[in-house]
């Protein structure tokens, strides 16, 4: 089975800066591959060993479902797929999930979303709108722009879903406008150290089976 790691940093001599930005670069058992958005829908695939671009593709996938046409640097097509469910939703009907934006993060992504349609998130529908599965960053941008709507995937909401939104809204955070603005560092600390306490607490409570 190979192993498959996505590169979550913005400075690596391995990959080019434009893939960097977009979290496009992985290393699949250590040889570098990249995928570039190159529209709403469309990737261009660089690595060499082109035995391995199924596997990349799904993993990619996993963070990007939106895109669904996959080609090589030679524009030969590699795989497609159908295209998922979309719709145009508006910011004032999505809660978040996350807390905190990443600054550097965000200042990565406004070297490729020039326009409110270059934001595409994955959203769950709720009772009284969509929540944010992923995205935050963009969404943030959308209202640092003045844009009143995002492009939302809409996929299944799971448990862990509902509890981090349980908790940010006990934060106080019940809309995009809300998610505090950090620098890199802090947000490392004080994001990572809540996932971490959320899920160690969920393998102590969640009874082993003998």
């Amino acid at each position: 089975m190979v192993q498959i790691k996505r590169i979550d940093t913005y400075s690596d001599d391995r990959f080019s800066q434009e893939a960097l930005y977009q979290h496009g670069c992985f290393l699949i058992d250590d040889l570098p591959f990249e995928i570039k958005i190159i529209s709403s829908k469309e990737a261009v695939i660089y690595g060499k060993e082109k035995s391995l671009y199924p596997e990349l593709i799904d993993e990619f996938r996993f963070y990007s479902p939106q895109i669904t046409i996959f080609k090589d640097t030679n524009d030969i097509l590699i795989k497609n797929f159908a295209e998922p469910e979309q719709l145009s939703v508006l910011l004032n009907e999505i809660q978040p999930s996350q807390f905190y934006v990443d600054k550097e993060k965000l200042n990565a992504i406004k070297t490729f979303i020039q326009k409110q349609d270059d934001i595409v998130i994955q959203a769950g529908k709720s009772q009284t709108g969509y929540i944010a599965l992923d995205g935050h960053t963009r969404l943030y941008l959308a209202v640092l722009n003045g844009w009143i709507k995002v492009n939302a995937v809409i996929v299944p909401i799971d448990n862990d879903m509902f509890e981090f939104v349980k908790e940010a809204k006990r934060r106080g955070v019940q809309s995009v406008r809300d998610m505090i603005l950090l620098n890199h560092d802090d947000y490392v600390v004080k994001w990572h150290r809540f996932c971490d306490a959320y899920f160690d607490e969920k393998q102590i409570s969640t009874p082993q089976s003998n």
